[in-house]
């Protein structure tokens, strides 16, 4: 697991990348914003330690700039020797996941981290649909099955998803068609018709079907 560390602190630097190391984390670090701005921009990283004075670019310009320049949501634990109320809000805002204050145990800087990156975890799962070896990213809207990645339409996609959620129960034909085509009328074999397009993608190349269709009240997905 990779760290951005942004401090310009040198003895404080050393001290949580050495902690941060022996801990098993893989550190990298920078000694000002500008340096900071750019590795945390070109490079991937689970989680960011930044410090709120740093020369070149602050740390709540800095953040900022990662969260609307860069379109970057890497977690953001700020630290600060500040520790007012209006100080922690404006790092909040600027998109900060968590605030530490100046001095603070290395012990404690751990345990934020990981309660940062386990609060992370629980919002990427609630974005990934699992039936059998079938996947959905509703973020990135990526479908695959056993390791394959599946292209999709847009309306196979909006099916796929109330199908997954809804796995293993019947959705009824109604709630599929008003999902689609919301009040406005469809022709009768519009839905039979997505359904057979979406059997031929997610189905058909594997050999097992995980679409049923229950005679005449709608549809359910099943682990294959």
């Amino acid at each position: 697991m990779k760290i951005l560390v942004i401090e310009d602190n040198p003895d404080i630097l050393q001290n949580i990348v050495d902690f941060l190391n022996i801990h098993g984390f893989i550190t990298d670090c920078a000694e000002d914003g500008l340096t900071g701005l750019h590795l945390a921009a070109t490079q991937e990283f689970e989680i960011i330690i930044l410090d709120l004075m740093l020369p070149g670019i602050d740390g709540i310009s800095l953040c900022r700039r990662l969260r609307d320049d860069a379109k970057i949501h890497t977690p953001i634990i700020m630290l600060t020797a500040k520790d007012s109320v209006q100080e922690k809000l404006i790092g909040f805002e600027a998109g900060a996941d968590d605030y530490l204050v100046k001095p603070f145990d290395l012990s404690e800087l751990k345990a934020r981290i990981d309660a940062v990156l386990k609060r992370g975890r629980k919002i990427k799962e609630k974005n990934i649909l699992q039936v059998g070896d079938l996947s959905f990213n509703t973020t990135t809207l990526e479908v695959a099955r056993a390791g394959t990645p599946i292209r999709m339409r847009p309306i196979g996609l909006k099916i796929l998803e109330r199908l997954m959620q809804a796995s293993p129960e019947v959705v009824k034909k109604e709630k599929l068609e008003e999902l689609i085509w919301g009040e406005d009328p469809c022709e009768s074999d519009a839905l039979r018709t997505h359904i057979h397009a979406l059997r031929q993608s997610i189905d058909k190349p594997f050999y097992k079907e995980t679409i049923v269709t229950v005679t005449r009240i709608g549809y359910k997905m099943i682990d294959a």
